[in-house]
């Protein structure tokens, strides 16, 4: 944590998705290293979260309607100190299933299930970065996008909507990393694989034989590769996807 004497101000990470899993390592993350971390989620604040944050430090916005999306833009502007965003991670994603937790494929998937998917899976994370542009300059900041192994090939469960919607993300990352990095913002992907959270599909145990350390990530695991993505140590990478995935993809 800076020393209250310190002229250095606090950095300040915007993170979707924060409630469960990925999200919720990643705040436990940057919150350990001292940095601010504001969350964003269709649901308020749960007063039970552990780490110091409140009201002021979560912004509640339905990331699948453009028009609150924009609104909500606005409302963290307000909210950071002298103008700065030093990280942007849109974690936030939905993965609609059939019933019984059935995969929804092409021929399943109605045009508003890929609508909706695509508005919080895709156009979100544009819509924020684009609309904190001026603070992430400011700051010399990075975004990173959490797409996923999926996709990249066909998953036993992630619906066809989500694995295109994350395959549409990951080429959304080289765009934005071209256009955002001639204004000195840094933009990557991180695409975790099969990771140990509450939200792990039935059947899931069948793959670990598939992975070559034998295993399932950890959310800090993922977390670990998010803070260094925005970290000095990754000052010069600029428009990659980190497989986090024990070597699932090779």
């Amino acid at each position: 944590m800076p020393q209250p004497h310190s002229n250095i101000p606090r950095r300040t990470l915007l993170l979707t998705g924060a409630s469960r899993g990925i999200g919720h390592a990643t705040v436990i993350r940057f919150s350990s290293a001292g940095w601010r971390v504001i969350t964003c989620s269709r649901h308020p604040f749960p007063e039970e979260c552990p780490w110091d944050a409140g009201p002021e430090d979560h912004i509640q916005v339905d990331l699948a309607d453009h028009d609150d999306t924009e609104r909500a833009v606005k409302e963290i502007r307000s909210r950071l100190e002298g103008g700065m965003l030093h990280a942007l991670v849109n974690n936030a994603a939905i993965s609609p299933k059939a019933a019984g937790g059935a995969r929804m494929g092409t021929i399943e998937t109605d045009v508003d299930t890929w609508q909706h998917v695509f508005n919080v899976n895709f156009f979100a994370p544009i819509t924020l970065a684009r609309g904190l542009i001026e603070e992430l300059k400011a700051a010399k900041g990075s975004v990173v996008n959490v797409t996923s192994i999926a996709g990249s090939r066909v998953h036993p469960f992630a619906g066809a909507a989500y694995a295109t919607s994350k395959a549409a993300l990951a080429a959304l990352t080289r765009e934005m990393a071209s256009d955002f990095g001639r204004h000195g913002v840094r933009v990557n992907a991180i695409a975790p694989g099969e990771i140990d959270t509450a939200i792990l599909s039935p059947g899931t145990e069948k793959i670990i034989p598939q992975i070559p350390l034998g295993r399932l990530g950890t959310p800090d695991e993922v977390a670990r590769v998010i803070y260094a993505l925005t970290a000095e140590t990754s000052s010069y990478v600029n428009g990659a996807e980190i497989h986090i995935n024990g070597g699932q993809h090779v």
